[in-house]
C-alpha cells in the first residue's frame, strides 16, 4: 500500500538511533549533577565536622592512681593526682591558647574508693615550684581579664609597625574556661571528680621542674580534715 518515491527514500535507521540516543543521555546527566550534589554535601559535611571539632570535651577521667603524678591516701581510702598539659599535643583539646598566656592547665581528678562521701568544700590547692614560688588556681575573672585585654607580642620597636595585639574573648572561649574547670564540692563513695586548675607561670621558666602539689582541706563523712596531700610534679 506504501510507495516509496523516487528520489525521497525514508530513514528508518536515522530514527532509531536519535531516539535511543536522547534516552541515555538523560541518566547520565541526571547521574553527574547527583555527584555534583553528593560532593557537595561531603564537603559541607567536613566544614561542619572540622568545626564541631573545636569544640572543648573534657577528658575522661581515669582513677588518680593510674596517673604518674598522684598521692594515695590508702588508709583513708582517697587518692589525688594531677596531670600537666604541658604538651602542644594535650593541649590542642582547647582552643584557647593558654600557654600563650602565661597560663598552665593541670588536670585535677580526686577518687574515692570508700564507702562514705569526702568532701571537698573547702580544699585548697597550691603549686610550689622549686624556687619557693607558691602558686594558686586563678579565677575565672582573672583569666578572662588577661585573656581580653590586648598586649603587644613583638615589644621591640621598628620602623613599620609590626606588633601584632592579641586580644578579645569568645563566648564560646568563655563557656570553655567555665566548664572546663574543677568545680566539684563533693566525691561519692567509689566516683572520681575532676577538672583543670589552671596557674599563672607567665614569669617562670620550667614550672613543673622541682615543683610539687600540695591539698589541704579534703575532709571526711564526719567532717575531719584528712592528711594534706604531696604530689611531685616531675613524674
Amino acid at each position: 500500500m506504501f510507495r516509496v518515491l523516487r528520489g525521497f527514500p525514508l530513514r528508518p535507521a536515522a530514527k532509531a538511533i536519535a531516539v535511543p540516543s536522547i534516552i541515555e543521555s538523560m541518566p547520565r546527566s541526571c547521574e553527574l549533577d547527583l555527584r555534583r550534589v553528593l560532593v557537595l554535601l561531603s564537603v559541607v559535611a567536613a566544614f561542619a565536622l572540622s568545626l564541631a571539632a573545636k569544640d572543648f570535651v573534657k577528658p575522661a577521667a581515669q582513677p588518680a592512681k593510674a596517673y604518674p603524678a598522684h598521692d594515695d591516701h590508702a588508709n583513708d581510702k582517697v587518692a589525688i593526682a594531677a596531670d600537666p598539659y604541658d604538651t602542644s599535643d594535650k593541649a590542642k583539646i582547647f582552643s584557647v591558647n593558654f600557654r600563650e598566656h602565661g597560663f598552665l592547665p593541670i588536670f585535677f581528678v580526686v577518687t574515692n574508693d570508700g564507702d562514705q562521701p569526702i568532701s571537698i568544700a573547702n580544699m585548697q590547692v597550691t603549686l610550689t615550684t622549686a624556687s619557693r614560688a607558691k602558686l594558686t588556681p586563678a579565677t575565672s575573672e582573672d583569666m578572662f581579664r588577661r585573656l581580653s585585654n590586648p598586649h603587644e607580642t613583638n615589644p621591640i620597636p621598628v620602623p613599620i609597625p609590626q606588633k601584632k595585639v592579641k586580644g578579645g574573648l569568645s563566648q564560646k572561649e568563655r563557656d570553655e574556661i567555665e566548664t572546663s574547670q574543677f568545680a566539684a564540692r563533693a566525691v561519692e563513695p567509689h566516683t572520681t571528680q575532676s577538672g583543670f586548675l589552671f596557674f599563672d607561670v607567665e614569669d617562670l621558666t620550667a614550672p613543673l621542674e622541682g615543683a610539687r602539689m600540695y591539698v589541704t582541706g579534703v575532709n571526711d563523712a564526719k567532717g575531719t580534715e584528712l592528711m594534706y596531700f604531696e604530689i611531685p610534679m616531675e613524674k
